[in-house]
C-alpha cells in the first residue's frame, strides 16, 4: 500500500521537473533568441534593406550581388560576416541581395546564370561583371573581391586625374603594347 501513495508522488515531481525545464527552455529561447535566430533575421533584413538591382548598376558605384535563399543552411552560416562586410563597405560599395525563391528576380537569376547558392558576383561602377564566387566562402576571399572592385573604383578615379592624360610619345619604335617592353 505505500507504493501506491508513492506513485502520485513520483507522478507530481516528475510532472514539476518536466515544467522547469520547459520553463527554462522556453526562457532560453527568448533571452537568446538573437543568438539562435540571428542568421534568418539577417537573411530577413537583407532583401528588406537591398538596394534596387536596377539602381545599383546606374549609380556609378561598385556593386556586390548576392543570391540567396531563407532556408539555405550555407546562406545562414554566411550572413553574419556578409553583414559585418556590409556595415564595413556600404558607404562605397551597393550591396544587393535578391531571393531566389522570389519570382520578381527571375530575370536577374537567368542573367547571371544562378545555378547554385549562395552566389556572390561583383561588378564595378559601370554595371560590369568582374567576377562570382558560388557555394560557401571564407570572409577572407569575400573581402578580397570587395577590395578588388573597390581598388579599380579608386584607379578609375584616379585616371579622371590630368596627370594620367599626358600622351607620351614612344622613343622605342620596336615597343608596342603588346610587346610587354
Amino acid at each position: 500500500m505505500q507504493s501506491e501513495g508513492r506513485q502520485p508522488l513520483l507522478n507530481k515531481s516528475l510532472k514539476a521537473i518536466l515544467f522547469l525545464f520547459i520553463v527554462v527552455v522556453i526562457i532560453s529561447l527568448i533571452f537568446f533568441r538573437n543568438l539562435f535566430f540571428q542568421s534568418s533575421y539577417l537573411l530577413k533584413s537583407f532583401g528588406e534593406l537591398s538596394v534596387d538591382p536596377e539602381i545599383a548598376f546606374n549609380n556609378n558605384k561598385p556593386t556586390f550581388l548576392e543570391f540567396y535563399a531563407e532556408w539555405c543552411e550555407v546562406c545562414k552560416e554566411m550572413a553574419p560576416r556578409v553583414s559585418s562586410l556590409k556595415e564595413e563597405y556600404e558607404k562605397d560599395i551597393n550591396f544587393v541581395f535578391l531571393n531566389v525563391d522570389n519570382k520578381k528576380w527571375d530575370f536577374y537569376i537567368q542573367k547571371f546564370g544562378v545555378n547554385g547558392i549562395p552566389q556572390v558576383n561583383f561588378f564595378d561602377r559601370q554595371g560590369n561583371l568582374k567576377s562570382t564566387l558560388i557555394g560557401k566562402q571564407e570572409e577572407k576571399i569575400i573581402r578580397n573581391s570587395i577590395d578588388n572592385i573597390s581598388k579599380e573604383a579608386k584607379s578609375y578615379d584616379g585616371l579622371l586625374n590630368s596627370d594620367f592624360s599626358v600622351v607620351k610619345e614612344n622613343k622605342n619604335p620596336e615597343v608596342g603594347p603588346r610587346s610587354h617592353g
